[in-house]
């Protein structure tokens, strides 16, 4: 399991031009899965999420956490992550998990979260367009199993 996590001021994801998800303050989480992942993978990285300390504190020093500031998540399924660009132009998407199973540990990975802060997501599979006005800026790769 792979995530990119991004600090962001406002983030939203439309499709067909209407938006189905937005937040203020918070991360904008965009997801990936690889087959082998489980539900051990989606704990280790929710308990990373929550727990990251990348939001300033008093003293404008990235010491708080989501939970800390009240914020909430933007969560985009996203299993271009798992792109192996090794071989030609063309990426290769064969290490990301079929859909099939994907969208199980998608909505298994937001119920975890949603036990912590507010989440909102996209449309697991839909052509979305990812609007990210992100903080700092602040980019954080986790891999389950890091």
């Amino acid at each position: 399991m792979r995530v990119v996590v991004q600090r962001s001021k406002e983030s939203s994801v439309s499709i067909d031009n209407k938006i189905v998800g937005s937040i203020d303050k918070g991360l904008v989480v965009l997801v990936g899965f690889t087959d082998g992942d489980k539900e051990e993978n989606i704990d280790y990285i929710v308990k990373k999420i929550v727990n990251l300390r990348i939001f300033d504190d008093e003293n404008h020093i990235m010491n708080k956490s989501i939970l800390d500031i009240s914020g909430s998540i933007l969560s985009i399924s996203q299993f271009t992550l798992y792109a192996d660009t090794k071989k030609g132009n063309r990426p290769s998407y064969i290490k990301a998990m079929k859909s099939s199973e994907a969208t199980k540990l998608y909505d298994l990975f937001n119920e975890k979260l949603r036990k912590y802060v507010k989440v909102e997501t996209g449309v697991f599979g839909a052509d979305m367009c990812v609007s990210i006005k992100n903080d700092g800026p602040v980019t954080i790769i986790i891999e389950s199993g890091d």
